[in-house]
């Protein structure tokens, strides 16, 4: 390969250089890369979910001071339904605890994701739902400052934009697996 005069990712095929792609795959997945195969490994890391759950707990304190006492948590056609004290503005970082700490468990079982990318499925997920609570969190005090009336385009994004990356990220590795890549 150091041979050729030019080199190009297209014309790279790691499976010349390595004997078993996946164990190589899974050694050097902290090898930071701009490609959806990498987002899967940056976006089901710890840091990120730390990330995620430490912007709960900024969003909370920075907008505290700023909130009336009672907070919307439940809305309606641009009303809000239920009404709760602003102290809990606090619980989206708990959670992001839960979900990481009880539910990831829970999602890894139920789903029986027991084949090479489960853990990784299970981790994008886990993140994924604590990103749905930092964006609830962040549309709560928005809506409560009359900045915007509905959610569900927010949340439908998100979800076709996380759903389409976990796709594409999974058939890169598959094909990366296979020889295909």
């Amino acid at each position: 390969m150091l041979e050729e005069k030019s080199i190009s990712y297209e014309k790279l095929q790691v499976e010349q250089y390595v004997t078993e792609l996946q164990d190589y795959w899974k050694d050097n997945q902290t090898v930071f890369k701009l490609d959806s195969v990498s987002f899967l490994y940056i976006w089901g890391s710890m840091l990120t979910w730390t990330t995620i759950t430490a912007l709960c707990l900024i969003i909370g304190v920075l907008s505290y001071s700023k909130l009336p006492t009672e907070i919307p948590v439940q809305w309606s056609n641009g009303v809000a339904t239920s009404l709760v004290n602003k102290n809990w503005i606090f619980i989206y970082p708990v959670i992001c605890i839960i979900i990481r700490y009880l539910l990831k468990s829970f999602i890894y079982a139920k789903l029986q994701m027991n084949n090479y990318y489960g853990e990784i499925i299970t981790e994008y997920l886990t993140n994924y739902m604590c990103f749905i609570v930092l964006s609830i969190e962040i549309f709560s005090i928005l809506f409560t400052f009359g900045v915007v009336k509905n959610i569900v385009m927010l949340l439908f994004v998100n979800t076709v934009v996380f759903i389409g990356l976990l796709v594409v990220g999974l058939t890169k590795m598959d094909l990366r697996g296979k020889g295909g890549l």
